[in-house]
């Protein structure tokens, strides 16, 4: 299963770039993984090109007032879309500033809440890595989760 994390603009401050570049490297080891930045902008043209770049997967749309999941939960969702043999990728979106539109949420076959605070996109980018990384290693049986 491949995944891929689409998100509003590149980041700007040094420490999520060097954390992003090192998860993104680590999860390599795993699994698929891709990483595309789109042009920022209002909410509606950010969650159109969301959209429009996620056409053919599973949307994962990332956002304070989604599903607060425990990393057991998500290793469970894991499991789950990796038995299911329709779910080929796997598309998480991060949207603008002012956040997702409602049509991407309404398109969205999941929307997760990473915390219930409003997070930076490149913070929130970083965040997702590590838990991914941490769903790997869990799934895996490797001691980083411990």
């Amino acid at each position: 299963m491949k995944l891929h994390i689409l998100a509003a603009g590149k980041p700007a401050l040094t420490y999520a770039k060097v954390g992003i570049a090192d998860y993104e490297l680590r999860l390599r080891r795993y699994t698929n993984i891709k990483i595309s930045y789109l042009k920022s902008g209002d909410s509606l043209s950010v969650s159109h090109s969301l959209l429009e770049k996620s056409l053919s997967s599973y949307r994962i749309a990332l956002d304070e007032r989604g599903h607060l999941l425990t990393t057991s939960q998500i290793v469970e969702k894991f499991d789950k879309f990796e038995l299911d043999g329709s779910i080929k990728e796997l598309s998480f979106l991060i949207g603008a500033a002012d956040g997702h539109s409602p049509e991407l949420r309404d398109k969205s076959r999941l929307i997760w809440a990473l915390s219930p605070l409003t997070l930076q996109h490149e913070l929130a980018l970083l965040v997702l890595m590590e838990q991914l990384y941490r769903v790997y290693t869990i799934k895996n049986g490797e001691p980083y989760h411990r």
